[in-house]
């Protein structure tokens, strides 16, 4: 291979027949005056054009065509020619400097073109230049050449994860990964579960218990897992009816009043609250709001009058807070109920992470889009994050993410996108460049990923990712086996 063309921090390289390079490799180029090199990513492979080159396959052709008989080439010429047409050039990104054997971002220089070679850097090389796996390792997948890789626990810690991808490229089973990964080094983990496929984890592939059983909780709303009124108190009931079920501030500021007489009687219910609406003093749209309201609240399933039903997630967290998952299964609930659960459920974290009952959590939201109001985007992103919920988006609707969030992302796991609309979307990641984003999404086998940000130390991989030992769940139910 050959230096060819430098621009910006893009790099042409000249590369022949038989040099095994493929999309995502990575190449060192390293000057042997200066004593750095560049660590470079291909993102494309093209054939080299030369002057005269259409006219030599068509010539060509029309040889194979005529002419009849063995070729006379008494100089040897047709090897080095036939060599010629097939020269590739691999355009590739310039993703660090390396000096005295560490990685910088100084990429300012230029090697030389008669005094540098490139090679092709290996899988274990390059896991040995970026440290991956040091400290906390986590095994995630295999590289090309199939060495196994583990990224460090520690990258995920405290930032915001999106992992993003076509239907069935395999973007729950890396959430499942990380998961089992992060409560093997003790952290608590909550999972809103939109289609059921994560309440088997505690099982292996056969149905029996595996090591994870015990710490995998599964509460499934209006079944097992039931509140008062009293247990969600006045600020989370209030986000619940002005944000989930649209209640006017004229309305809310007269809820608190009646809530606030109501908790007088030391026998605070929904029954209870709508007997005082009835024969309160108040307007008739007023009053119609709050019982509209407040049925929908007794409809929902979710709210009891009985304390002994009454599931603490303060309890419910203390089972886990030594390494488990809270596994919220939504999968049965209408979408109004739905949001009611959530919105209570981030309420109560967010009070859980103030009173420092527990010190983070790590939450993973499925197809978000579905049920959090647009304001939590940035709050989760913003606000949450610093009292200790870091939150991981899985979602195969990359344009429903804001293009805010996507400017924070700290870790990016990307998966196969052929649609034009969401390549484009996901382009606005500053983790990497958009040229490379789409040149490598688009052409991801299934199970295999593109991630970037710190869990692969800035630098962007392509992870086949690993099969799971337990029940996935997930898979797309077919009539035709």
């Amino acid at each position: 291979m050959k230096l060819f063309k430098k621009e910006d921090e893009t790099i042409q390289i000249l590369c022949f027949p038989d040099e095994d390079v493929r999309k995502g490799d990575y190449l060192m180029v390293e000057d042997f005056r200066s004593g750095r090199s560049l660590l470079v990513q291909v993102i494309d492979i093209r054939f080299a054009n030369f002057p005269g080159l259409m006219e030599d396959l068509l010539r060509d052709e029309l040889t194979e065509k005529i002419v009849f008989g063995d070729d006379f080439d008494p100089l040897g010429l047709e090897t080095q020619i036939t060599l010629l047409r097939d020269v590739r050039i691999l355009l590739g990104k310039i993703r660090c400097s390396i000096e005295d054997g560490k990685l910088n971002m100084n990429i300012s220089w230029l090697p030389s073109r008669t005094h540098s070679r490139v090679y092709k850097v290996d899988a274990l090389r390059l896991v040995e230049l970026l440290k991956l796996g040091k400290k906390r390792p986590l095994k995630i997948g295999e590289m090309n050449g199939g060495l196994e890789l583990a990224i460090d626990v520690d990258g995920l810690d405290g930032g915001l994860t999106i992992i993003t991808g076509r239907k069935g490229t395999g973007k729950s089973h890396l959430s499942k990964l990380l998961i089992l990964g992060l409560v093997e080094y003790g952290a608590p983990c909550v999972v809103f579960d939109v289609n059921g496929e994560y309440v088997n984890l505690g099982l292996d592939k056969n149905g029996e218990k595996n090591k994870y059983y015990e710490r995998i909780v599964v509460l499934e709303p209006t079944k097992n897992f039931k509140i008062t009124l009293n247990y969600a108190g006045k600020h989370i009931l209030a986000n619940i009816l002005t944000y989930t079920l649209g209640l006017p501030q004229t309305s809310l500021r007269e809820f608190f009043r009646v809530w606030d007489e109501t908790i007088q009687t030391n026998h605070l219910t929904i029954k209870k609250i709508v007997e005082r609406v009835k024969v309160s003093n108040l307007h008739e749209h007023i009053k119609e709001a709050l019982l509209s309201r407040l049925y929908t609240l007794e409809r929902s399933g979710f709210f009891t009058d009985e304390e002994f039903k009454l599931v603490r997630v303060e309890d419910v967290l203390g089972r886990v807070s030594g390494g488990g998952v809270i596994v919220l299964n939504l999968s049965r609930l209408p979408n109004l109920e739905r949001k009611i659960v959530v919105e209570f459920m981030l309420g109560k974290l967010v009070e859980l992470l103030k009173r420092w009952f527990v010190k983070a959590i790590f939450l993973f939201a499925e197809e978000a889009h579905l049920y959090l109001r647009e304001t939590y985007w940035e709050d989760i992103v913003t606000r949450m994050r610093h009292l200790g919920l870091f939150t991981f988006f899985i979602t195969n609707q990359p344009d429903s993410i804001h293009e805010d969030i996507y400017r924070q992302v700290d870790t990016f796991f990307l998966f196969n996108f052929k649609n034009e609309n969401d390549l484009n979307t996901i382009t606005k990641v500053s983790k990497v460049d958009s040229e490379s984003m789409k040149s490598i999404t688009y052409s991801l086998e299934p199970y295999h990923c593109l991630a970037v940000g710190q869990a692969t130390k800035e630098i962007p991989l392509i992870i086949k990712v690993k099969e799971l030992p337990v029940k996935t769940m997930g898979e797309t139910r077919k009539f035709f086996s």
